[in-house]
């Protein structure tokens, strides 16, 4: 077991006219290697849960453990600075709108997070290198974001998110902005890195693709985790 959530809720609004209710009494266990997708209508709820469990917003109720790094978020903490420690060592992301830094090269957007953790130069740079040729990017790591496509940005958003061999990937929506061939592509490359990395993902998407070649779907409407499913 990686993650256990345990009955997390999340409610925003501070008084009766205002209050809504994001997710309610979510119970659910994330494992190492698993490949999850979180499907359901915009409003349901998908990204307040993967922000709960990325630790960017703290639940209203209930808890998220991490058992590998032993942090444990719920309505009373941890501090903001405690979770943004957690986030840096732990998790990968991947953004639908990629968030490269445009006034660095390629390799340097790969390197950014490492940077951050503190890591040496030498094992920054062969971390990022090994990324790169993960994503099968690494002849264009010279390069800024406003001299890739949409496609060869995602991949470096990619290898941004491997390159720290974090525990947890989380991808929101990673191929809206794709067309067809380019994300079939970015499918291709999440499996891959999850069969022979062993890496784990959880991402919330509406492309059906993507859907059919998880393992695992969890399908949220109106803030509840309604069924959980092995894909076939």
């Amino acid at each position: 077991m990686l993650i256990e959530i345990k009955k997390i809720s999340k409610v925003y609004g501070e008084d009766e006219n205002t209050r809504v209710t994001a997710i309610q009494d979510i119970d659910a266990i994330i494992s190492v290697g698993d490949f999850i997708a979180v499907v359901g209508p915009s409003g349901s709820g998908k990204t307040t849960f993967l922000n709960i469990v990325a630790g960017i917003l703290l639940p209203s109720a209930g808890e998220v453990i991490h058992h590998k790094s032993k942090m444990r978020m719920s309505a009373e903490g941890p501090s903001p600075s405690e979770r943004t420690h957690y986030r840096l060592h732990n998790l990968g992301f991947i953004f639908q709108d990629y968030q490269l830094l445009p006034i660095l090269r390629a390799s340097e957007n790969v390197q950014l997070p490492l940077q951050l953790q503190g890591l040496p130069q030498k094992e920054i740079v062969e971390r990022s290198e090994w990324a790169l040729e993960q994503v099968g990017i690494h002849h264009l790591k010279n390069r800024f974001p406003r001299e890739l496509s949409g496609g060869q940005q995602q991949r470096i958003s990619i290898a941004r998110a491997v390159a720290g061999r974090p525990s947890l990937i989380l991808a929101d929506e990673p191929t809206a902005n794709l067309d067809s061939k380019t994300a079939q592509d970015i499918i291709n490359l999440f499996k891959k890195l999850n069969q022979e990395q062993k890496l784990t993902f959880v991402f919330s998407t509406h492309d059906q693709r993507l859907i059919d070649q998880v393992k695992v779907v969890w399908r949220m409407q109106d803030g509840v985790l309604s069924c959980q499913t092995i894909a076939s």
